[in-house]
């Protein structure tokens, strides 16, 4: 047993456009007037024939179509697409098929081709349920579509995320655990919930830079924010699995799980990042961030040309840490000791059960509630 078969193999495919940029995003995306979406198909396809000669033989267990905003893209060519994966990799019998969106009325009226062409699992950049929230935070929709978008996307689809930001401008705590009850209501079986974060390089971090994004929460505040989340969402019966996301047990999202399990998955797309073990070795790989760069290349026939780095064992081990110590279940300490040639520092383990941040259960090694918003501080210790 090769070790990425722990976490399983995926595929990510980025579609790199969107209708508007978002003023909080870093995100490889862009706007454009025209998109020849034939083009891409067969950029698309190329990428999965050479992936797939790589990695014959391999059962896959998930596709997740990202971007950008992939519900932008014709479901004819994710209907392709899904066809040539089907024809080059070997199908997990419960293959999960994700698609990301946005609840305008435009993505809405294709999910029912999309599940028509394959796709079982939306995730729904909602954001916000306040329409002055989602003005602010730069989004095309209103309240109103999101609640539309979600309920055709559920008789269409069936398994639907949403996505929502809290520690927004003027947010209070009061306002957020309303909120998040409201998007309860709803009967959604996963949440990805996310903290606002200032970026560089973002329409929103320039405004902070020069003092104009005002009304962001005090830290403390956005950290009761963070713990009246886990309460309520575990109340409601969908805890953290990972320190972003909450589900009803067995509604994870699979494809997810392939990363924080350190899984191996093809990236294939402007900027996409993937894990590959080929012939014993693990390979970082990361396409050009650029469109048309991208295009380009993988048109020019010369695929070779694509960067990719052999990751030692010291690399392996930090990478499964990181990941695996966001999910509750954790990590095993006896997989990261054959990853990576070495075992975790018995005094750093015992300091930080001291003080509450980590438990440790024969190999099981986990973050415990308090342990979770100060992850960063908890690898420092342990990747001495």
């Amino acid at each position: 047993m090769e070790d990425w078969q722990h976490g399983g193999f995926g595929l990510y495919i980025h579609w790199p456009f969107c209708a508007s940029k978002c003023p909080y995003c870093d995100f490889n995306s862009h706007v454009a007037a025209k998109i020849d979406q034939k083009r891409w198909l067969g950029a698309y396809l190329a990428e999965i024939d050479r992936i797939g000669a790589e990695t014959r033989g391999r059962v896959l267990n998930t596709v997740f179509f990202g971007g950008g905003t992939p519900s932008l893209m014709d479901p004819e060519i994710v209907s392709d697409v899904l066809d040539r994966v089907r024809e080059t990799w070997v199908m997990a019998n419960d293959l999960e098929v994700t698609l990301e969106a946005n609840p305008g009325s435009v993505e809405s009226g294709r999910f029912r081709g999309y599940a028509e062409a394959g796709v079982n699992r939306l995730s729904m950049g909602v954001q916000a349920l306040n329409d002055t929230d989602l003005r602010r935070l730069g989004r095309m929709h209103s309240v109103a579509e999101a609640r539309a978008a979600f309920d055709i996307a559920r008789l269409a689809i069936g398994r639907v995320s949403f996505d929502l930001i809290y520690a927004r401008q003027d947010q209070t705590l009061a306002e957020w655990r309303l909120e998040l009850r409201e998007a309860l209501s709803m009967a959604v079986d996963h949440f990805s919930l996310y903290q606002l974060t200032v970026e560089e390089g973002t329409v929103f971090g320039a405004r902070h830079a020069a003092g104009k994004l005002k009304g962001l929460p005090q830290d403390d505040d956005a950290a009761d924010m963070y713990m009246a989340t886990q309460d309520i969402c575990a109340a409601a019966g969908l805890p953290a699995y990972e320190v972003s996301n909450h589900a009803r047990p067995g509604q994870e999202s699979r494809h997810n799980l392939i990363y924080w399990r350190y899984g191996d998955y093809a990236g294939i797309g402007p900027g996409a990042h993937g894990r590959l073990t080929i012939a014993g070795a693990r390979w970082a790989t990361e396409a050009p961030r650029a469109p048309a760069s991208w295009l380009d290349l993988v048109e020019s026939g010369q695929p070779g040309e694509l960067p990719r780095e052999a990751l030692r064992a010291r690399d392996q081990g930090s990478e499964l840490l990181l990941m695996g110590l966001r999910l509750g279940e954790g990590v095993d300490t006896a997989r990261y000791a054959s990853v990576s040639g070495a075992t975790l520092p018995e005094a750093a383990l015992d300091r930080l059960q001291e003080l509450g941040l980590v438990d440790v259960l024969g190999t099981r090694l986990r973050a415990t509630t308090a342990g979770r918003p100060i992850l960063n501080a908890i690898l420092r210790d342990l990747l001495v």
